[in-house]
């Protein structure tokens, strides 16, 4: 099954569930450093933290793989007039050139990874934005669950990555296998 199936089945699933998403509640706990301006939510999912960023007013470009899920987000933007602009895109195949001469105040990517993006999201948050993250990690607790290691972060990976960039917060849920960073570019 080919990565648009997978999403667009899961999105439907969920959406018969009929709750509303939800933002990740660590981001949701930063909303003190969150003051606006224009945010990009990559793997937007069904768009809970491009809903939570534009209540704080941050005008959102909101990416997935997901028709289901952009289809979506388009209908809460026009039945509500929030300032989201969602966009249908295969992330792994984004290059600089999709967004050029363009810079975000945030970057936001949860339960996604493609290492290739690393490069992207530094050139596309200006300095002094923000960039905050959260996926799973190769936790020794939770080695051989759910995700393939294909899919999940090392150890401390992030913040080797993004290491020259201030770290406000940063942390590793071993139980959860679940690693988040928020930072600043300087």
């Amino acid at each position: 099954m080919n990565s648009r199936i997978k999403w667009n089945s899961k999105h439907k699933e969920r959406l018969n569930q009929q709750r509303p998403p939800e933002p990740n509640p660590r981001l949701k706990n930063l909303s003190a450093y969150l003051t606006g301006g224009r945010a990009l939510d990559l793997a937007c999912g069904l768009g809970g933290n491009s809903f939570f960023l534009t209540r704080l007013n941050y005008e959102v470009e909101a990416i997935d793989i997901s028709e289901v899920a952009i289809h979506y987000i388009q209908e809460q933007v026009s039945r509500d007039n929030l300032t989201i602009h969602p966009k249908v895109c295969d992330l792994t195949e984004l290059n600089n050139q999709h967004w050029r001469n363009q810079s975000f105040d945030l970057v936001v990517i949860t339960y996604f990874l493609d290492r290739s993006l690393f490069p992207l999201v530094k050139n596309l948050v200006k300095e002094g934005g923000y960039f905050f993250m959260e996926t799973f990690y190769q936790s020794p607790q939770t080695e051989n669950q759910g995700v393939s290691n294909q899919y999940k972060l090392h150890p401390k990976e992030l913040l080797t990555e993004f290491g020259d960039w201030k770290v406000h917060f940063f942390e590793e849920v071993d139980n959860e296998s679940i690693q988040t960073i928020f930072c600043k570019k300087q």
